[in-house]
């Protein structure tokens, strides 16, 4: 049982479409209750939680909190009451068979955080392995590292005194992310062959999401724009480039979701609403007793160039919602190959003790009713993305992202 769930926290944040609610139901509300319970024991109070639910506690629970009251009572060796409370409630996760159900503890559940809300803590640059070398390959503009002077193609050599030569690159970023916050620290690095050292600090940084560009064939302008990840601020990111690609005087539109794993609903929402109305359905919610129809927020839009999606096997979640609603509401056409196919939403709660759970409280459909789940959303231009052992994507070699250019330049 650990190994799924070992598993399912790996695969986690693919596997993620959010909606947070105001109010649970009465089988959701039983979860939390019997949680906050639980949680009340091990600070020696009960914590109720009444939001969306006034009726009394389950009486089922009685026998739950009796066996825990004996365990911790009456076992023959001392008992640790949190790990005891973690694994009841890693229990009820697994229960649950559902495999986007997880239990995040302690530095998982703030990366998984993290990793939603669009943040990180870091220094602000992008390092990659190079044969035996940690390579610097990107510096963010106005980040701890930039200020410093750090710059591409640095190698990095020793984090205060500790050699990271020989340490792979997962444990060379964990040292670095490790550094206590907004704490001076030495980084010494090999620059065109020459040692320096540069003090700098790590802090909480927004993670660029969004990379966009402008392609011209002919008399055509064609703006670019890859999400990354749904986080929570990626909407005010993907509008910000869309203004800026439009004040440069684009006449279409590539958004490129491939390998995005999905994230928040609000986020895809907003984006959508920015090329359809409150009179288009944008997808659909659907829990055991009704289905929701989500609509755009905008009476009016003025965007009226057409759209293509770029899509691929990894493509997720909102990734899929954005790519369905742009296929049935714009006759847009999506690029590339079959989609993840993950049709259901996940609600995440951040417990006391600062770990979080995750799990399944509807499905979606798209603006026309279908499920995709474990089927995909299919491209209207099926292509591969083939590459030779060893070669680099470049927007030369990238057969999708060419027949994406093709195809909305014929629009």
């Amino acid at each position: 049982m650990e190994n799924q769930q070992d598993n399912k926290e790996n695969e986690a944040i693919r596997e993620v479409i959010v909606e947070r609610r105001v109010g649970f139901n009465y089988p959701e509300m039983i979860i939390i209750m019997l949680i906050a319970i639980l949680f009340g024991f091990l600070i020696g109070n009960i914590v109720s939680y009444t939001r969306g639910y006034s009726g009394s506690t389950d009486k089922n629970l009685d026998e739950f909190i009796a066996t825990y009251e004996d365990i911790v009572n009456n076992y023959y060796e001392d008992v640790d009451k949190e790990k005891l409370l973690d694994a009841g409630i890693k229990g009820m996760i697994n229960y649950l068979d559902d495999p986007y159900a997880s239990y995040f503890e302690g530095e998982k559940s703030e990366a998984f955080n993290e990793s939603l809300e669009g943040t990180y803590q870091g220094i602000g640059v992008e390092v990659t392995q190079q044969d035996a070398d940690k390579v610097i390959t990107k510096v963010y503009k106005n980040t701890p590292a930039a200020n410093a002077g750090l710059q591409e193609n640095d190698i990095i050599l020793k984090i205060d005194e500790e050699d990271v030569t020989s340490k792979s690159l997962e444990e060379t970023v964990e040292i670095i992310q490790n550094k206590k916050k907004n704490t001076a620290f030495n980084m010494t690095i090999q620059r065109n062959g020459e040692e320096q050292t540069f003090s700098v600090k790590t802090t909480t940084l927004s993670l660029p999401q969004i990379t966009s560009n402008i392609y011209e064939r002919e008399d055509k302008k064609v703006g670019y724009i890859k999400i990354e990840i749904f986080s929570s601020n990626i909407a005010e990111q993907f509008e910000s480039a869309l203004k800026e690609l439009e004040s440069d005087g684009i006449d279409r539109l590539i958004i490129d979701v491939r390998d995005n794993p999905g994230g928040y609903l609000t986020q895809t929402t907003e984006i959508l609403s920015l090329f359809m109305t409150k009179k288009q359905v944008l997808y659909q919610l659907a829990t055991k007793k009704e289905t929701e129809k989500v609509y755009g927020t905008k009476s009016k839009v003025d965007r009226n160039y057409p759209v293509a999606v770029l899509i691929n096997e990894e493509s997720a979640s909102a990734a899929e919602i954005l790519a369905s609603a742009f296929k049935e509401n714009l006759n847009s056409e999506i690029i590339g190959v079959t989609s993840y196919g993950k049709g259901t939403v996940q609600r995440t709660e951040d417990l006391e003790n600062g770990d979080t759970i995750k799990y399944t409280v509807q499905k979606w459909l798209t603006p026309d009713g279908n499920w995709i789940n474990e089927t995909g959303v299919t491209p209207t231009q099926e292509v591969e993305l083939n590459l030779a052992a060893g070669e680099t994507l470049t927007d030369e070699n990238d057969t999708q992202l060419q027949k994406a250019i093709e195809v909305i330049c014929e629009k």
